[in-house]
């Protein structure tokens, strides 16, 4: 058999322990490791209640009574001043020794009172939030109900209206029952040709955090209103925060502008509204669409260039002439995804260069599917094609130096015709200092006049 192991028993030990006679008189003192630093030998001799702070002069009576009179006595906590002024709350009880007198001994509650301290602190601390908090609230609902713009919460699970201000009830005409929020289902509030639009516009909401508001027709009189918005947490789950202008909205621009921000939303050509130095300030759908982003990829805040242009110096020619002419047409290039796919494009921006702060408008049009237009790339091969003829009648040093001639004329003619005549800009597309690009225009007798203006190009 295995030997049974052996069991352990940890009996705790006072703090304090007293060896009193029976006059409550002491005569020894032990002390824990808890208290290292006090000396207790003026404590021999003296009365036990002398040690204590009133009233536990009486309690201490109390026990030494009991434990001389039953042997035992009941827990007593009194606070035990000792020789250095420290000041404990210590519990007590006393057994009697026969004739010999009695032993004390105590359980420091130092630890249980800082316990009971910081419990009474985080009550307080909570009640001081709990009454902040519904002061909060208080404001919260007094503005709620006060304010002159309608306002409805609406549950985003099912579109059921949770609560509506007194605006918003006497706007609609909701029913309502005394001392009750008024019910019903957001939708049914709104015109039937309208509810894909509303619905699509809470969705955009949920999805991306914040959308455009939209003119819809609401309540029993189907008046026009201007609806936003938000999404808020709650307990019951998530819940939108509409808010309804007048339908008049007070100013017909407000109403124009809501519209034109629908169209330019819904435009199939890609749409850049960006500063001067190229910083992206709103793009369409279109726009996202085209450089593959998704709905979490913020564009607001990037740089067009990121998107826009070939190698070289397409953006700088762009914002060049946006500067110098206030428009740019017809102004061809490539636009890069965030998939590495490359899309011809095709650009007419406007801006306004007299206003130091202008913001600039990009129309970004998809020409990749287009057929191409004849080219006069079919001349060039026909020109280069005579040179040969000449094989045999000109030294082969003569028939590259005029074949090269002819392509650098070429390339000179098509970056002219791409720049719409713009010296700079067609210097920069070609690499070539400006300086080095009028030596080439004299070369080949290319005069301003003779510089080709990007043609219109039909779609």
């Amino acid at each position: 058999m295995m030997p049974e192991a052996a069991v352990t028993t940890i009996t705790p030990q006072p703090d304090v322990r007293l060896e009193l006679d029976l006059e409550g008189i002491i005569q020894d003192v032990t002390l824990s490791a808890e208290f290292p630093d006090q000396d207790l030998s003026d404590w021999i001799g003296k009365p036990w209640v002398e040690t204590v702070v009133d009233p536990g002069s009486a309690k201490v009576r109390r026990i030494v009574e009991d434990a001389r009179s039953t042997g035992v006595s009941a827990f007593r906590q009194v606070n035990q001043r000792f020789p250095s002024g420290l000041e404990l709350p210590i519990e007590y009880t006393a057994v009697r020794l026969g004739r010999k007198g009695l032993v004390a001994v105590g359980k420091s509650l130092q630890a249980v009172a800082e316990l009971q301290s910081r419990l009474n602190a985080a009550q307080q601390a909570i009640e001081r939030d709990y009454w902040k908090l519904r002061e909060v609230e208080t404001r919260c609902r007094l503005l709620f109900d006060r304010s002159n713009e309608a306002v409805l919460m609406v549950r985003a699970s099912g579109f059921e209206i949770v609560e509506a201000n007194p605006a918003a009830v006497r706007a609609l005409g909701l029913s309502t029952t005394q001392g009750q929020s008024p019910s019903g289902d957001l939708l049914s509030q709104v015109s039937r040709e309208e509810r894909v639009e509303m619905t699509a516009m809470l969705h955009r909401v949920r999805d991306e955090g914040r959308a455009p508001g939209i003119l819809v027709h609401l309540g029993t009189t189907r008046q026009p209103w201007l609806v936003r918005a938000s999404l808020l947490p709650s307990q019951e789950g998530l819940t939108y925060l509409l808010q309804l202008s007048a339908g008049e909205l007070n100013a017909s621009e407000e109403r124009d502008g809501v519209v034109l921000h629908e169209l330019i939303e819904r435009s199939p050509d890609a749409f850049v509204a960006m500063d001067r130095s190229g910083t992206i300030l709103h793009a369409n759908a279109a726009f996202r669409e085209l450089i593959q982003v998704g709905g979490g990829l913020r564009v607001e805040g990037e740089r067009l260039e990121r998107w826009l242009g070939r190698p070289g110096a397409d953006m700088s020619v762009l914002l060049s002439n946006l500067a110098r002419q206030g428009t740019v047409r017809l102004f061809g290039t490539e636009l890069h995804s965030e998939l590495g796919a490359t899309t011809e494009v095709e650009v007419a921006a406007s801006g306004d260069p007299s206003d130091p702060d202008q913001h600039l408008g990009l129309f970004i049009r998809d020409v990749s599917s287009r057929l191409p237009e004849p080219s006069d790339d079919s001349h060039l091969g026909s020109t280069l094609g005579a040179f040969t003829d000449r094989i045999g009648k000109t030294s082969l040093p003569r028939l590259v130096k005029d074949a090269v001639g002819v392509l650098e004329r070429h390339y000179i003619d098509s970056a002219l015709r791409q720049t719409g005549g713009n010296r700079t800009a067609a210097a920069q597309l070609l690499g070539v200092s400006r300086q080095g690009l009028y030596a080439k225009l004299n070369r080949y007798e290319i005069d301003e006049e003779d510089a080709p203006s990007r043609p219109p190009q039909k779609e």
